[in-house]
């Protein structure tokens, strides 16, 4: 498997997983409509945006594995004044899950951050119905510290949890 920096012709290959990754795992919380419907030509919007016009904090990083599109992460440093650099996105293809793609993207984006934003601590927010998502993060040492609202694409409003692992070393080391 190899990581690498994320390019223009990663666009299709990371908002489908995004769109499929919203698919498998936010049933409860987006309504099927979007799901069916938008989800796809909105993830493929949100990211040639981020692809075309990256700002300075951000930093996407793709995983393959003989040369097919495994997973990707988006974090963007420094993002809050309380919480810190964030993990955006995390996504893993449901096909390879439970090969440590996922624990490699995570530990790859905490060391760019101890790189970058050494003294900011390192979150992601997480949806309460991804429970798998959620014993993931914990397995991983991230910590419950505080609770928010998602207002979603197609207007719901869903509990999410804001999950830390403090200064980005602490992940980085795993």
């Amino acid at each position: 498997m190899i990581l690498r920096e994320a390019c223009q012709e990663d666009l299709v290959n990371i908002a489908e997983l995004h769109a499929q990754s919203w698919r498998e795992n936010y049933n409860s919380a987006l309504t099927e409509e979007y799901l069916n419907e938008t989800v796809h030509s909105d993830r493929a919007k949100v990211w040639k945006e981020r692809l075309n016009n990256p700002p300075a904090n951000q930093y996407i990083l793709i995983a393959e594995a003989d040369g097919v599109f495994c997973g990707f992460v988006c974090v963007y440093g420094a993002k809050h004044p309380k919480f810190g650099t964030i993990i955006d996105n995390l996504h893993v293809n449901s096909d390879v899950k439970g090969k440590g793609i996922g624990t490699k993207l995570l530990v790859s984006a905490a060391t760019w951050a101890v790189s970058h934003y050494k003294t900011d601590n390192l979150y992601l927010e997480v949806l309460e119905c991804n429970s798998k998502a959620i014993g993931f993060y914990e397995s991983l040492g991230g910590k419950n510290i505080d609770i928010a609202y998602w207002h979603t694409p197609c207007g719901n409003k869903v509990k999410e949890f804001i999950y830390s692992w403090g200064l980005p070393e602490n992940l980085a080391n795993k």
